[in-house]
């Protein structure tokens, strides 16, 4: 189902970009589901749908799975959900703002398990990754603005 009105997709535990998702989402007027299985304080703005799910494992990723529609935002670091979203037709950005595409997503999710098998085959490896950062804040908040501008872009097959 496609329609002119976006929305906003926010897997939100642990997600450190919810108050720049807030500014755009107000900027552009998008209303947003910030989904999370508990632990996060609900906001007073209309545009923010605060969306508490079970604890049970993945049960954030599944709600956003369906219930975003073509062409929506969903912010996540989770690759799976993004992979899953993006057949979907949805727009997948990053916290540290990078947009993920169906071009990028199966070399990402090739690393993603290439990694997990390093990891398994080494108990011992510690790979904290970085930190996020500021440079993070600022990329995300500028790709972020780069896609709700473009508000609704038919997908040609």
């Amino acid at each position: 189902m496609s329609t002119n009105f976006i929305s906003i997709f926010v897997d939100a535990d642990a997600c450190p970009v919810k108050a720049e998702v807030e500014r755009v989402a107000n900027r552009h007027k998008i209303k947003t589901y910030i989904v999370s299985n508990g632990g996060i304080r609900p906001s007073q703005n209309p545009l923010l749908n605060l969306v508490v799910v079970s604890k049970e494992s993945d049960a954030a990723d599944i709600w956003i799975s369906e219930n975003m529609s073509e062409n929506d935002i969903v912010v996540t670091s989770d690759i799976v959900l993004a992979a899953n979203v993006i057949e979907k037709g949805a727009r997948v950005i990053k916290p540290n703002g990078e947009i993920l595409n169906s071009k990028n997503i199966g070399e990402i999710l090739a690393m993603r398990d290439l990694m997990y098998d390093i990891r398994a085959a080494d108990p011992f490896r510690q790979s904290g990754g970085s930190a996020f950062s500021k440079n993070d804040r600022s990329k995300f908040l500028d790709s972020l603005e780069r896609l709700a501008r473009i508000k609704f872009q038919p997908i040609t097959i």
